[in-house]
């Protein structure tokens, strides 16, 4: 491992995303929201894409920030986010069509299916929000991938 390329690497990552500390601004908030759709754009096309490391490391700095600035709760499943912003716009599972059949959305919001990338962000655009707010919470996670 070369150290100076590393060094090199990381600094033009923070100089872009300021990876290094939370989000400060929300102009900065918009800048990485912005990057977070469209590289989730790709990983809709390549779930396999190595940008999924570098999506989920944006994810969760947009969750930190929203946590801290705009209150909405972090251990929120997205099912129950997907329901209230749902009622939210008075919505119905058929108004979902476009991003996924009427049962796979009623599948959804019982919590016997995940969302998937590109339904992520199909309703993080739908919504506008970050797509970070659709994915599970940490504990979550993390016992999914020890189980």
């Amino acid at each position: 491992m070369n150290v100076h390329d590393l060094s090199s690497t990381w600094l033009a990552f923070h100089e872009a995303f300021g990876l290094g500390a939370p989000i400060r601004s929300e102009a900065q908030y918009e800048e990485i929201l912005a990057a977070t759709d469209a590289l989730m754009d790709e990983l809709a096309r390549n779930e396999s894409s190595p940008i999924a490391g570098l999506v989920a490391l944006l994810a969760d700095r947009i969750q930190e920030y929203e946590a801290r600035v705009h209150s909405w709760p972090n251990d929120a499943a997205p099912a129950h986010v997907l329901r209230f912003l749902m009622e939210e716009h008075g919505l119905k599972q058929s108004d979902l069509s476009d991003i996924a059949s009427q049962g796979v959305i009623s599948e959804i919001l019982s919590g016997k299916r995940e969302l998937n990338v590109r339904q992520i962000a199909e309703l993080a655009r739908r919504f506008n929000v970050s797509p970070a707010t659709f994915f599970p919470p940490v504990e979550n996670a993390l016992t999914a991938v020890a189980a």
